[in-house]
């Protein structure tokens, strides 16, 4: 590659660069060190009244504790990466401190350990939820392993270990206790231990097994016998289903919580019902998420309406990535229209928080967005599966998905066939291989090890996008300069050995790499989304339909490409590779407004086209017109006259 193409290269990347440095960006935290105090607010909302009673000490061990946490909340706050909202957090960390400190009543310090505990989500999300329903089976083994010689194998802590212990380990079949402990919370006891007790972190063990020994240890406080009431009242109430629509509800919302929506019999028997039947809440995940985003909605515009914007900006921000993101691919495959409604809903929505405009025009842009989440309700739930639309789903996304890496993939193995270099054609087969294999352990670890959020995933295919987009720039620019040399041959006796040397063998291996994971994350995020609804059997049809297809798109392009002239071909593919490079520049951007790292400023009345990478804002649109422009500039400076041979 020339000087001047670098210096091209340089200007777009200082360009992307300035961009995203003009605008906010999401706080990003080390989960561990949120979850911790996360966890330590947890356990002040229901170990205080322990130490507290009508303004007196009635546990002086219990109220040193409280203090002591309390100041290490307000430091681990002030700990965090920088955010907005951070100065508010720690401000009300140091009145929770003043609050325990005064022995103020325990419902007011639970109250505003639980407020401060999921503002600190909402300011800094880290994943609260298990992947996949735990496997029970495999924490009652885990449990036998690992709690029975201090818990005892009922729960009650009743062993001779137990009475050795200060503090004792806890009784998991107090149901005083157990109605005010989440799920979550067991699980962030069980990850990270608890300090100055024989607790202790269980981080070594995969997560799932920690999901699934958090579920083991809170069913101790709720016999079977429960569960058979539990069972007929959240099959005949529909009201009950609707207070606990995920796994997600199902692992932060405590009993007593539950209580004072359904009543406390009804909620404990829900309680024990749900607790070990997790997996009936896998039919309603998506409608589940969609009412979290909902709720975060109503949340964005109570805080605007108190002047709050930031707070406002930051729970429309969640109501994407945590309410309508993991439902996105599954309804992409049944209502793609829908889908484009709402993420341009959404970032008109962010744009007016931003603006800061009135009141009213902020509760009507909620107003179409409710009604929007509620169709996609409609359109996920199981009933609106069938196997004509699971088929064309996995048809549309795999070939939408597909035809774009293999484009980029076939035009190098083209030039590389006509430049009669095949021997440099594995580091091009390589690097696609390869993109396969991280996806499929991408989608691996998703399942099993950690969870991708929202954002992650946008943020993925944002830079995977536009990395993409800068490669292509560079390899357009080129094969158009090539086009125009009239001593073609010459170039490929003389000059090809040296243009493709160590540092441009490492380009193919990356260019096809990065073109095809991208492509392959997208895909496997909504095949799982699909899988997840049953009709398996049509999914894979639809896949096998459409890898039929590309294949022959592949072996059309390959057959036409080497039939073409030398010049042809390079003008062809140049002008090919120029359009996807401003396509992904597009889409990049815009997944990286999604992810909430860049601002949205809509352009009203234009047009929106993912397959094109359009999207009506002034970022993205900038984005591809600076794309444009640098490959114009590339193309006219190649259009000049060829220097002699003997030159």
């Amino acid at each position: 590659m020339s000087d001047r193409l670098r210096g091209v290269g340089s200007l777009w990347l200082c360009l992307l660069l300035v961009a995203a440095m003009a605008f906010p960006s999401v706080a990003r935290a080390d989960d561990a060190a949120v979850q911790t105090t996360w966890r330590l607010l947890d356990y002040i909302a229901v170990d205080y009244r322990g130490a507290v009673e009508n303004g007196q000490i009635i546990s002086q061990l219990e109220y040193d504790e409280m203090l002591e946490f309390t100041a290490t909340v307000v430091e681990r706050l002030a700990a965090l990466p920088q955010h907005q909202a951070q100065p508010d957090l720690i401000a009300r960390a140091r009145a929770l401190q003043a609050a325990v400190t005064r022995r103020a009543p325990p419902p007011e310090v639970e109250r505003d350990a639980r407020a401060l505990a999921g503002d600190l989500l909402a300011a800094y999300p880290v994943p609260l939820a298990p992947t996949a329903v735990p496997d029970l089976a495999r924490g009652q083994a885990v449990y036998a392993e690992q709690c029975v010689a201090c818990h005892g194998s009922d729960g009650s802590a009743r062993v001779p270990a137990a009475a050795q212990m200060d503090p004792p380990p806890i009784d998991f079949t107090d149901r005083s206790r157990a109605r005010d402990r989440s799920l979550f919370a067991l699980y962030q006891v069980t990850s990270q231990g608890l300090e100055e007790t024989a607790m202790q972190s269980f981080a070594h063990l995969p997560e799932a097994d920690r999901w699934a020994l958090a579920f083991h240890a809170g069913r101790f406080a709720y016999p079977p016998g429960l569960a058979v009431e539990g069972e007929r009242i959240w099959r005949s109430e529909a009201g009950v289903r609707s207070e606990v629509p995920d796994l997600q509800a199902l692992v932060s919302l405590t009993p007593a919580a539950l209580s004072a929506k359904i009543g406390e019999d009804k909620a404990t028997a829900v309680m024990a019902y749900l607790r070990a039947n997790p997996s009936v809440l896998v039919e309603s995940a998506g409608a589940g998420t969609l009412g979290l985003g909902r709720d975060l909605l109503a949340r964005s515009l109570e805080a605007y309406r108190a002047g709050e914007r930031q707070r406002a900006a930051e729970h429309a921000l969640a109501a994407y990535l945590e309410g309508f993101e993991p439902v996105e691919a599954l309804l992409g495959a049944r209502d793609g229209n829908l889908v484009v409604e709402v993420e341009r809903e959404m970032g008109a929505l962010r744009a007016a928080i931003s603006r800061g405009v009135p009141e009213n025009e902020v509760a009507e842009r909620i107003g179409r967005l409710q009604t929007l989440f509620e169709q996609a309700e409609a359109a996920v739930s199981p009933d609106a599966a069938s196997a004509t639309s699971t088929f064309l789903g996995a048809f549309a996304i795999l070939l939408r998905e597909g035809l774009e890496a293999l484009l980029i993939v076939i035009a190098m193995i083209t030039f590389l066939v006509r430049a009669e270099r095949r021997d440099l054609l594995r580091w091009v087969h390589a690097g696609w291989i390869a993109a396969l294999v991280a996806g499929v352990a991408t989608w691996w670890i998703a399942t099993h090890l950690i969870t991708i959020s929202g954002a992650n995933r946008e943020l993925t295919e944002g830079f995977g996008s536009v990395l993409a987009a800068i490669i292509l720039l560079f390899v357009g620019i080129w094969m158009h300069d090539k086009a125009q040399a009239g001593a073609w041959q010459a170039y490929v006796k003389d000059k090809l050995d040296r243009a493709l040397g160590r540092g441009s063998l490492w380009l193919l291996f990356g260019l096809s790499f990065i073109a095809v994971y991208r492509e392959v994350f997208e895909t496997i995020i909504f095949f799982a989304a699909i899988g997840a609804q049953g009709e398996n059997g049509a999914m894979i049809g639809g896949i096998a339909v459409a890898a039929v297809l590309l294949a022959v798109i592949a072996w059309a392009m390959l057959r036409f490409g080497r039939r073409l002239p030398i010049t042809k071909f390079f003008q062809y593919s140049s002008a090919l590779i120029a359009v996807i490079a401003v396509v992904l520049a597009g889409k990049g951007f815009a997944a990286l407004q999604e992810a909430g790292m860049i601002g949205v400023t809509p352009l009203d009345g234009l047009p929106r086209s993912p397959i094109l990478g359009l999207y009506p804002t002034v970022e993205t649109l900038a984005a591809q017109a600076v794309t444009i422009l640098l490959l114009v500039l590339g193309f006219r400076r190649s259009r000049r006259p060829v220097p002699a041979l003997a030159e």
